[in-house]
């Protein structure tokens, strides 16, 4: 589980309860937490502007299959795949290894033991004699549509990130034109004024702690996944070519961050 994630979002709400519900002794001065002024900031009515016109502005965006993705895209946030650039390395460098010793057929053997689908089928290609020329072209198109969807995906989220500020300024502009409607009903006065201030707070909090956090997390681990797959992509390529293991090792440490070609990360330590 990503601990970080989980404590930032909770870390966020518990501070901003707390500033809200903080205030001060009118006899003492002294500053303690005065749960009663949490009342001021709920409000069913901003509620349903922001949730009800974000939720339908987004309906009207996206087809279903997007919302039905929101399950398996909070499972990557808080519950990723861990990737090891490091350890997709040293086992192309073995397998290239192998394909020099004994050919490339002597792959398929070992096929049974790779766990991750676009590597098995990346080699498999280059098993199966297929030409140099169309393995790129093949890998090259598979991750460009790994880039496209998931961007989409991340796309999904700011744009809910755009919409939900949009429509607390809707509610802002709804309790104000209530207010000048009804200025001599002082109990209309004061909730039409909540409505018009709570909705453009909700909106923040929507776009800030849920859409934005949401896809900046996605396109951080599209990066750590990419990065890995580039790696199998150009690894089975040189694979393919006949370089040398040594080289192709080094080669595809280049591919790498500082970070995680330093010795100790060339040692296995997780990227996370």
């Amino acid at each position: 589980m990503d601990i970080l994630s989980l404590i930032g979002f909770l870390l966020a709400i518990v501070l901003i309860v707390i500033s809200i519900a903080t205030g001060k002794n009118p006899e003492t001065g002294d500053v303690q937490i005065v749960m009663e002024q949490l009342k001021g900031f709920i409000d069913p009515g901003s509620i349903a502007i922001v949730i009800g016109g974000t939720v339908g502005a987004m309906l009207i965006s996206y087809p279903g299959n997007f919302f039905k993705k929101i399950p398996k895209h909070l499972k990557i946030v808080f519950f990723p795949t861990k990737y090891n650039p490091t350890e997709y390395i040293e086992q192309i460098t073995e397998f290239a290894k192998e394909a020099r010793i004994n050919g490339l057929l002597a792959l398929e053997e070992k096929m049974n033991d790779i766990q991750d689908p676009f590597m098995k089928n990346a080699l498999m290609l280059v098993v199966d004699s297929v030409e140099p020329e169309k393995v790129k072209v093949l890998l090259g198109n598979e991750l460009d549509y790994l880039e496209d969807r998931h961007s989409q995906c991340q796309g999904f989220y700011m744009k809910m990130a755009e919409f939900a500020p949009a429509f607390g300024m809707a509610g802002t502009l709804i309790g104000l034109i209530n207010l000048l409607a009804n200025m001599s009903d002082a109990d209309a006065l004061a909730s039409n004024m909540a409505v018009a201030l709570v909705t453009t707070f909700y909106g923040v909090l929507v776009a800030n702690l849920i859409g934005k956090p949401i896809a900046n997390k996605l396109k951080k681990r599209h990066e750590e996944e990419m990065l890995c797959k580039v790696i199998i992509s150009e690894g089975v390529q040189s694979i393919q070519d006949g370089d040398n293991p040594q080289f192709i090792e080094e080669k595809l440490m280049r591919l790498l961050p500082t970070s995680l070609s330093s010795p100790d990360a060339k040692g296995g330590k997780k990227d996370k």
